[in-house]
């Protein structure tokens, strides 16, 4: 099994990749959120893959622009919805493979903190909140619904410290720089320097899925296998350890 990771999209577009540069070679464009964990999860694939990180939004606006990528996995069925508008993925390949949580997290060792106008206000002190892009960002998007349903944005609408992608945000807290973070929770559970610190009720955001599809004109039968072995239960058994849930059923509103 070899991996070559590429953590930012610019480092891509440098290495002037295509599908057919090495036979049997995958290219995975894979959000942020699934860092770490998507290596792990495909190591029984016996497929060789090159896994390009990002935020989802960002992913999207690379594949329409022609990037090249076989396979993408994103966490917003919205920007999959936006791909297979413009007939970017392949019809029949899109599955849902993931689920996932909102968390709020705090340095190591932070105390729990009350999901309350006064909570929040305490825990922040002078700082903010660090977060996804709340416009753009699938943890923001979810992160800002997830608030407005508690009835907690108007008390931190202008004290957000907004990150490109989740990964970024929980930087932020792991360095110190921002005293509580909204991330998912697999990310929480994926940084060292962090702690839970408060649970995000499930029913306060829409369903969180995770997304997979084939890249249109990718040209592989590898790239279908690659998310059939995703969906199946030696993939999925990493994933659940990693804190990852199975995806939401369907029909649940919304996505």
């Amino acid at each position: 099994m070899r991996w070559t990771v590429l953590l930012t999209l610019a480092m891509l577009a440098g290495l002037s990749l295509t599908r057919a540069a090495t036979a049997g070679d995958l290219t995975v464009f894979a959000a942020a959120s699934l860092q770490g964990t998507l290596e792990q999860a495909t190591a029984g694939s016996g497929l060789e893959l090159t896994i390009a990180y990002g935020g989802s939004a960002t992913l999207a606006r690379q594949i329409a622009d022609g990037a090249p990528a076989d396979v993408v996995i994103l966490a917003s069925s919205d920007w999959m919805d936006w791909l297979a508008e413009r007939g970017l993925i392949e019809a029949g390949s899109r599955v849902d493979i993931l689920g996932n949580s909102l968390v709020l997290i705090g340095p190591a060792g932070a105390a729990p903190v009350e999901l309350s106008a006064a909570g929040l206000t305490a825990a922040l002190g002078e700082g903010r909140l660090a977060i996804g892009l709340t416009a753009s960002v699938p943890a923001g998007v979810y992160g800002r619904a997830a608030l407005e349903t508690l009835g907690l944005w108007g008390g931190v609408a202008g004290r957000l410290a907004e990150a490109e992608n989740v990964r970024a945000a929980l930087a932020m807290v792991e360095r110190g720089e921002m005293p509580l973070g909204l991330v998912y929770r697999s990310d929480a559970l994926s940084g060292a320097a962090v702690s839970i610190v408060a649970g995000i009720p499930r029913e306060a955001t829409p369903p969180i899925r995770y997304p997979a599809a084939v890249v249109a004109g990718a040209g592989s039968a590898d790239a279908a296998a690659l998310v059939d072995y995703l969906a199946g239960p030696q993939a999925q058994a990493i994933f659940a350890a990693a804190g990852f849930s199975p995806p939401p059923p369907e029909g649940a509103d919304g996505g």
